[in-house]
């Protein structure tokens, strides 16, 4: 991320009788949005009294190559996706990105856990109240073991997806994948589908490891891991998990070809109630 970020004056357009003391706040991109706005993060002033369909336009108008990105681009503040009458606040966190392609910085607050057993030597994770974990790892991931921490007495099945770097995408052979997360939102998003996921099916407990930055073909990408009393509710609680977090979780995944380089835009939808 840019450690001095720009500072953009609000335009006069959006200025209104009581925007006497302007709020400022940080915006960061992510994914092929990055490389259209060219900054990480940048800082902007809006008016004192400003929702976030506004702050959004504003973001647009700024760094107009967005605009390609069509009614697909994303847009989260605090760390969640926003709906067009949110209220935005000074010293708020903005985030504009792609839609995920979940097959994926500032310092951001996040709780943090010492892992149980990841088979990695580092690893952010997601505090839970049970033993349900969510993680995000730079290290290689080692799946037996991801897979061993919810073998318990309980249980009678366990369903574990290992989710890879394929070499041959579309006829054009891969080199490597390099994959992007907005670490925190990515972890908090993490945490609601293990929720779901015991409302939804008969499951004991859910674990989710991401793997991020450069991956070599071969090397595991993200598995899901789940326990159940019985296996058909594990084999149905897994599909779901890799499905909604494909479209849900802010990871993105970068392919370099022999001949380019393109990040994979996902097919999840904008929750908020405002358009390009």
């Amino acid at each position: 991320m840019n450690r001095n970020p720009a500072v953009i004056v609000c335009n006069s357009r959006m200025a209104t009788s009581n925007n006497i003391n302007p709020i400022r706040v940080r915006v960061f991109f992510f994914g092929a949005a990055r490389n259209a706005a060219g900054h990480g993060q940048v800082e902007i002033e809006l008016p004192s009294s400003c929702h976030a369909a506004n702050a959004f336009e504003r973001v647009l108008m700024a760094y107009p190559a967005l605009r390609r990105f069509g009614r697909s681009l994303l847009f989260a503040v605090n760390q969640e996706y926003a709906l067009g009458d949110r209220e935005i606040h000074d010293g708020d966190e903005l985030a504009v990105f792609p839609p995920v392609s979940g097959g994926g910085g500032a310092n951001h607050d996040r709780t943090r856990t010492q892992p149980l057993n990841t088979g990695n030597a580092r690893a952010s994770a997601a505090s839970t109240p049970n033993k349900d974990f969510f993680e995000l790892t730079t290290d290689p991931i080692e799946v037996g073991a991801i897979a061993r921490r919810v073998v318990l007495p309980e249980c009678g099945a366990t369903v574990t997806l290992d989710g890879y770097a394929r070499e041959w995408t579309g006829g054009r052979r891969t080199l490597h994948l390099v994959y992007e997360a907005y670490e925190p939102m990515a972890l908090t998003e993490m945490q609601r589908l293990g929720r779901e996921a015991h409302q939804h099916f008969d499951v004991a407990h859910i674990g989710i490891v991401h793997r991020t930055g450069r991956l070599e073909i071969g090397e595991t990408s993200v598995v899901i891991t789940v326990s159940a009393p019985h296996r058909g509710a594990a084999f149905e609680a897994c599909e779901w998990a890799i499905r909604e977090l494909k479209r849900t979780v802010p990871i993105w995944k970068k392919e370099v070809f022999e001949d380019g380089e393109v990040w994979v835009e996902g097919e999840g939808a904008n929750p908020a109630n405002f358009t390009l």
